[in-house]
Formats: structure tokens, sequence, C-alpha cells
């Protein structure tokens, strides 16, 4: 008989942080849902890691399990080290748009290129909304924010693409609206041997939401739930007809070397050639 799901398995108690109608809520929950469904009882076995930022707060202090809260964009680079000295290890980081593809670019394109063998969840609110609401690597240009007051200049950056590019086994964009998909993408990056990355892209009520004209948290998931546009249906579309939509789905899916099978493979080969 399969074991009901409780978050006490899973949670400190510890209220989480966020303002009402964050969507990190919703990503913690779908997070425990999916682990749970896969089959574990409790997070033995795994180690979080997170930066600064909102979404930082999700697994920590709040999971029942081993985290490590970095510095700002750092938390991916400490994961490498997690998991190089305890390959048997889960090991996931959480972070926001900012932490993780601004400040913290260089260690996710490394990571993706290396292959390692870690799950990434990336919960893009599109803003820095704890720190001001500045204009962050992925909002949109048209929207005005507390640093760009006539809109961006820039073109926000797609994460998912170039962490796709840059050598990942899996990448996906999914959005807080869309709870089913959300919880399937995230078991199959967990399943995924090798680099895994989820852009989760999510409402930020307070520092995005009135900035960019939405009355409510409720308002903005209708948005993005119909804004959002299958990856096989944006393929089918120029790039001006991509314009202003939530590309979702698998942007990759495929079985490549991990960096712990390469590193541990060089080993075993050194010590049976031995020295020169």
């Amino acid at each position: 008989m399969e074991m009901p799901f409780s978050s006490g398995n899973y949670l400190r108690g510890v209220p989480f942080p966020f303002c009402a109608g964050c969507g990190g809520t919703t990503v913690a929950n779908v997070f425990l849902r999916a682990v749970h469904e896969l089959g574990h009882r409790n997070l033995q076995g795994f180690v979080f890691c997170s930066g600064i930022g909102c979404s930082s707060w999700i697994p920590s202090p709040h999971f029942k399990a081993d985290s490590i809260h970095t510095t700002h964009g750092r938390s991916i680079p400490v994961a490498t080290g997690v998991k190089l000295m305890r390959p048997n290890l889960n090991v996931v980081v959480f972070g926001g748009d900012g932490d993780i593809v601004g400040i913290g670019l260089g260690h996710l394109i490394h990571a993706a290129r290396r292959n390692l063998d870690v799950t990434v969840i990336m919960v893009n609110n599109m803003i820095y909304g704890m720190t001001g609401g500045q204009v962050a690597p992925t909002t949109p240009q048209e929207v005005k924010t507390s640093t760009t007051p006539y809109g961006g200049f820039e073109r926000p950056l797609d994460a998912v693409s170039l962490v796709a590019s840059a050598g990942a086994s899996y990448a996906a964009r999914v959005t807080t609206a869309h709870i089913q998909q959300l919880k399937g993408t995230i078991k199959k990056a967990l399943k995924t041997k090798g680099f895994s990355f989820i852009e989760v892209v999510s409402q930020c009520p307070t520092a995005y939401g009135r900035r960019a004209g939405f009355k409510n948290a409720g308002e903005m998931l209708h948005w993005m739930r119909d804004h959002s546009i299958s990856i096989r249906e944006a393929q089918k579309l120029s790039e001006n007809e991509v314009k202003g939509k939530i590309v979702i789905g698998d942007f990759v899916d495929r079985k490549l070397p991990t960096l712990t099978e390469r590193i541990q493979s060089t080993i075993k080969k050194a010590s049976k050639d031995g020295p020169d």
C-alpha cells in the first residue's frame, strides 16, 4: 500500500518567508511531492545547496535535510564539491534567476559543459525580488523595474537554450501555472544521470507583478498559462510569432557521460597503468 504524502516527513515546520502569492511555496510543495512519488519517504540521501535570493530559502532551513546556504551565485561550485566527494548523494541546487544566471552564470555554463551530475532548479521571477525590484538578466525588455523605470535596454537571457547547448543531459522550462507538468519535470530531472536544469517561471506579485501591471498573483498565473506554448508549437512559428510567449517543455533529454564517471574512469586507468 502506497504511503500518503505528508509534508511533516520533509519539512521542519519553520514558516516559509515568502510574500503572499509567491511561487516559491508552490515550487517547494511540488518538489516534495515529486520526491515522494519517486519513493523517497524522507530526504536522507539528499544535499541541497542555495545562494542568496527569495527562492534560495526554499530548502534552507525548511527541508529536513543537509543543506548549504552559500554566498550569492556560488551554490553550483559548492554543489560540485559535494558531488565529487560524495557521488552517491542526490545534490540539488535551488536559486533565482539573479543568483543562477546573473552573478552565477559562469558556474552554470561550466557545470552544464562538464555534465556534472546535479540538479539545478532556477525559480525565475524575472526580477531581483528580495533586494528592491531591480532589472534581472531574465526581465522582459518592456517591463519597468526600480533600475529601468522606462523599460529595459537588453534582451532577456534564454537560460534553458544556453544550458542545452553547453552540454547538459536535461534542460527544461515550465511555469508554476502548470503544476502537473512541473511535478513530472522535477521527477525526470532527479532521475537524470548528468546535469539537469529546470527553469520554473514563477509569479512575484510584490516586486514584479505590480510593476508589470498585474493586480494580483492569480492574474499572473492566468497570464503565464495563457501565454505559454510547447516547444513543439514554438518550432513551427517564426521568431516574431514566438516573441512574448513562454516556451515550455523539454529542450534536451539525452544520455551523456557525467563528470564523475569520467573522473573515476581516469583514476582507474591511472591506478592500472602506474607511474611512468
